[in-house]
């Protein structure tokens, strides 16, 4: 072997570590280091704001089941303050702070769950349903909450490596396994929910969706039942009498061998394998923009399956994967995109119906279809029988992923050279996280001399869960209690008895060239390589930094020159050649940078788009809590009297809030009116006004201009409005107009919910801190 191809070969992992550190050079201020700051920057504002939305949908979900009982006016009064106290924000100027001797310990605890993914993946499996989704804010949005850095998705992937290990050999029956609804597959589900996964999604799927339904009347319903009551409807409709021979009820056999039944549904089970065969061609084109954590995953399965079934054929295999990446991943996308904000607003009848219609026929797909429940659907087998094998083939081809287990170890190394290694964390997730490791500590650390048990026995007891207005995000610094921190990279790396002074000195020489090149525009504008020339610009300029590393570079090439690893006679071809490889990355990288960046700056927008969605969602709660608790706590008419400190006073007077003006187009641009009986020429001169006289009660009034009086006046409550958007009734008929019942209500929470408290003002007094993040509208 050459010396040069044995010093390659020794000095790669070196090289790796030089060339990381030079993707991320702070002292650099090169367009490059400005793009890579933007990423930074974006990632994290995309990390942090995933982690709201978990949260956030996490409140909504709870409240649309205890809404649900309001409506129906079926709650106790503890459970309405319960519900109450989900709207708090927190109040830093209340509560506790752990002391100085708590942090640390707690920064040592947090250090060791990150950085020994194993203690996380079997408390994972410990833990009740009702406690994982807590515990999986905390490890997927703040424990390995930095999505897109290589270390913390790397640990992140090696925890799911020892789930998925452990579930495979605690399941006894091979068609129940990923299947069951258990902390795993919810921790497999809330996986593909993190920037990424979500990404992917948008970009893959959002397009095909939008032009789905946009055909809002496109009625592609398969069911021979549905068929039948909708056909009965619509002779019912067009001539008010129905056939003799034709009831009203019959069973599901008899409509499916009902002759126009099956004429209606012929042309539609074409249709929807079209359409069905449109996504299945999109995603499997897409497959080099699935993220590498969801293929490592599914590289996963393939591989534990054929360990522990090892007669196991392609089909079987491919059926766990499959149920994978589309019960879990793609299909909730397809069949709820609202949630995952790949539209806006919420589909039509029809158009949900289809795209719940083309989830079944991927999930078929990829799974064995059972027809037993659905009949119905064996007339799409075709589309199953047709495209097996491509499925197959690209469910196997995910699985194409090379391992990251070298790229971790140098994260690792990287890791411990850092100074600033934090966690932004919730008292509560620190709290709550502690009392489960107490609650099973006998099974995770069992042993009195494991680095666990003794972190455990150090802090204590875990202290109860803060009120919510107290619970702090605090900045939580990571340090290792048993591993020294990394001083010097260089002398750490030269403990490997592999890797020699030369080769440290050589690659910090290179990393220095490329340094200089990237901070001097004109010689970064040079087509020749110089290097000795570099050095004495560097050497030469007005920027102390920059002579400082031109003197030393001079220095080093000499160093250099004297062990014959580079030669002056050849113009130091080897190392101009591996600085020219460098920059050639680093362009390449640049341009793949940019591109990023305008990739998840819409991704960014959508999940802000989102949080703004479920706010309002809040918003529309709270104010109905608020109407259902002076609705149930006041007579009308009574006068009621509040305790003000140690004073009584009577409250003020109900205020009437409005009106509040709307032009049509305005309300027409805000998708707020869905459909409309108003000539063209005409709404130009209609106007809205919303008034409420009540809160909880809005009068919404149609006006033409010129006239005083309104051409139309609706009275709405909140409760119905709510109670629409339970039931998924999308439109709210005015007579002229058709509005989008989500919008409407996000439009009048925007109206009447103040930024500051107006104590005469029955919507502010009542409303809770959540609600100040609407200007007054009109």
């Amino acid at each position: 072997m050459s010396t040069t191809a044995s010093r390659t070969s020794k000095r790669y992992s070196v090289n790796a570590l030089y060339s990381m550190a030079a993707e991320q050079d702070v002292e650099v201020e090169d367009d490059l280091a400005r793009a890579q700051k933007r990423l930074r920057e974006l990632k994290s504002r995309i990390s942090a704001q995933s982690k709201k939305n978990f949260v956030l949908e996490r409140d909504v979900r709870y409240l649309d089941s205890r809404i649900a009982l309001l409506i129906a006016n079926r709650m106790a009064l503890d459970e309405k303050q319960e519900v109450e106290s989900t709207f708090e924000d927190t109040d830093l100027s209340e509560g506790t702070f752990p002391d100085d001797r708590k942090l640390q310990q707690y920064g040592n605890l947090f250090f060791l769950l990150q950085t020994e993914p194993r203690h996380i993946a079997v408390l994972c499996r410990l833990v009740s349903l009702t406690e994982i989704d807590t515990l999986l804010q905390t490890v997927m949005f703040t424990l390995y909450g930095n999505q897109y850095e290589s270390r913390e998705e790397h640990l992140l992937l090696t925890m799911f490596q020892s789930v998925l290990a452990a579930q495979f050999e605690t399941t006894l029956d091979f068609n129940s396994l990923l299947r069951a609804n258990t902390p795993v597959s919810r921790m497999m589900t809330t996986y593909t929910r993190r920037g990424p996964g979500q990404s992917y999604l948008k970009s893959v799927l959002s397009e095909r969706i939008n032009n789905l339904i946009e055909h809002k009347e496109l009625n592609l319903e398969i069911n021979p039942l549905k068929v039948y009551q909708q056909m009965i409807k619509k002779i019912e409709e067009d001539t008010n009498s129905l056939p003799q021979g034709l009831p009203r009820a019959v069973t599901p056999d008899v409509a499916a061998a009902n002759t126009d039944v099956q004429n209606i549904i012929a042309p539609r089970i074409k249709m929807l394998m079209e359409i069905a065969n449109s996504f299945l061609n999109t995603i499997i084109e897409s497959i080099d923009q699935v993220p590498y954590g969801i293929r490592w995953i599914c590289k996963q399965i393939r591989s534990l399956t054929k360990r522990k079934y090892p007669d196991a054929n392609e089909f079987a295999i491919c059926s766990l994967i499959g149920g994978f990446f589309f019960l879990r991943f793609v299909n909730p996308a397809i069949v709820t995109p609202q949630a995952y904000m790949l539209i806006e607003g919420i589909p039509g009848n029809h158009p949900r119906r289809t795209l719940t219609l083309i989830a079944k026929m991927l999930q078929n797909l990829a799974n064995k279809p059972s027809y037993a429940k659905e009949e119905y659907m064996s007339m799409l087998n075709p589309f199953v029988e047709n495209n097996k094998q491509r499925i197959n083939k690209f469910l196997m081809d995910l699985c194409e992923v090379g391992d990251f287990y070298e790229s971790l170890e140098m994260d690792q190394y990287m890791a411990l050279s850092k100074k600033d290694l934090v966690l932004n964390i919730t008292l509560n997730e620190i709290y709550n996280t502690h009392a489960l490791l107490i609650q099973h500590e006998e099974i995770l650390a069992p042993s009195e001399k494991s680095h666990l048990h003794i972190l455990l026995d150090d802090i204590g007891p875990a202290p109860p869960q803060v009120p919510r207005k107290e619970n702090k995000t605090i900045e939580l610094p990571l340090f290792s209690r048993w591993e020294t921190p990394i001083r010097d990279l260089a002398s750490a790396l030269m403990s490997d008895s592999s890797v020699t002074q030369c080769d440290i000195l050589y690659m910090e020489t290179k990393s220095i060239f490329v340094q200089l090149i990237r901070s001097i525009p004109r010689i970064s504008e040079q087509k020749q390589i110089d290097l000795p020339m570099i050095a004495e610009t560097a050497a030469t300029t007005k920027d102390a930094t920059l002579v400082r590393k031109g003197l030393k570079v001079k220095e080093m090439l000499r160093e250099l020159e004297e062990v014959q690893v580079i030669d002056r006679e050849d113009g130091y071809r080897l190392m101009t050649e591996e600085v020219a490889q460098e920059l050639a990355h680093l362009g390449n990288l640049r341009e793949k940078i940019t591109e990023e960046i305008r990739s998840l700056e819409a991704v960014y927008k959508t999940i802000c788009d989102h949080n703004n969605y479920l706010r309002s969602q809040l918003d529309s709660y709270k104010a109905y809590l608020q109407n259902v608790r002076q609705q149930t706590s006041t007579d009308p008419t009574s006068t009621s009297v509040v305790k003000v400190g140690d004073k009584e006073k009577k409250p003020a007077k109900m205020k009437v809030l409005g009106p509040y003006k709307f032009s049509y187009a305005q309300l027409e641009k805000d998708g707020i009116i869905m459909e409309s009986n108003v000539p063209d020429n005409r709404r130009q001169n209609i106007y809205f006004n919303i008034t409420s006289p009540i809160p909880g009660t809005f009068i919404i009034a149609l006006h033409y201009k010129g006239r005083d009086a309104a051409i139309l006046e609706m009275d709405l409550k909140l409760d119905d409005l709510l109670e629409k958007q339970q039931d998924n009734v999308v439109s709210l008929d005015l007579e002229y107009v058709q509005l989008n019942v989500p919008k409407i209500l996000q439009l009048l929470n925007k109206t009447f919910a103040k930024r500051k408290t107006d104590p005469s003002d029955a919507w502010g007094k009542l409303c809770l801190p959540i609600c100040v993040h609407y200007p007054i509208n009109g």
